[in-house]
C-alpha cells in the first residue's frame, strides 16, 4: 500500500513493478509512488510522464 511518504508490503516478495515503464523495481530500491493512483515508479522520470498523462 502506498501512503503519504510511506508504503507498506502487503504481499512478500523482491520488487514492484513500474506503472510506466513495467521495469521491476526492488523494494528497497522504491522511491517513487503516487498514493492516489497506487503506483509506483523506477525514476522520477516516468513519475512525471504519468503526472503528465493524468494533469494535461
Amino acid at each position: 500500500h502506498y501512503g503519504d511518504g510511506e508504503f507498506v508490503v502487503l504481499k512478500p516478495g523482491r520488487y514492484v513493478i513500474c506503472a510506466v515503464s513495467k521495469v521491476k523495481i526492488p523494494v528497497e530500491a522504491l522511491r517513487y509512488w503516487n498514493p492516489a493512483l497506487q503506483e509506483a515508479y523506477a525514476t522520477p522520470v516516468e513519475a512525471l510522464a504519468r503526472w503528465k498523462q493524468i494533469n494535461p
